[in-house]
């Protein structure tokens, strides 16, 4: 039996595990600045998308795991970036609201896209647009 479909040069699996550390290790040094995780900028750029939406909302924008969330809203907000509160229209929803700190970050995390396409000199804009929508 032939077993062509086990080598990893055919496994685009593997690639885009090799992407996304790639990814990971070109934020890292960015992020690090803001004093965020990954996890945690991906909730701060949702929420400079859109502030006081509710967690489910946060959800399913950031295809985060529920459980992860909790612990990402937590320690965001021992930071003193954003604020979790019970929506006063029903008390079984909670809000998500930034605060000065979180809304000041925008600004220093503008930058962060750009830097991070530098990492990737070699990916065209056109081919970027190709992939997201691929992915997607």
């Amino acid at each position: 039996m032939n077993y062509d479909q086990l080598k990893l040069d055919k496994q685009l699996c593997h690639r885009l595990y090799m992407a996304s550390n790639g990814l990971i290790r070109a934020y890292r040094p960015l992020l690090e600045r803001l004093n965020l995780t990954y996890p945690q900028y991906v909730v701060m750029m949702a929420l400079w998308e859109k502030d006081g939406i509710t967690i489910q909302n946060l959800l399913e924008k950031t295809v985060i795991d529920g459980g992860a969330m909790t612990l990402i809203l937590k320690k965001m907000s021992d930071k003193k970036l954003l604020s979790v509160m019970k929506s006063d229209d029903d008390k079984r929803k909670k809000l998500i609201h930034l605060l000065p700190d979180g809304q000041a970050l925008k600004i220093k995390a503008s930058e962060i896209p750009d830097k991070v396409k530098c990492a990737f000199p070699s990916i065209e804009t056109t081919e970027l647009m190709q992939l997201i929508s691929l992915l997607d």
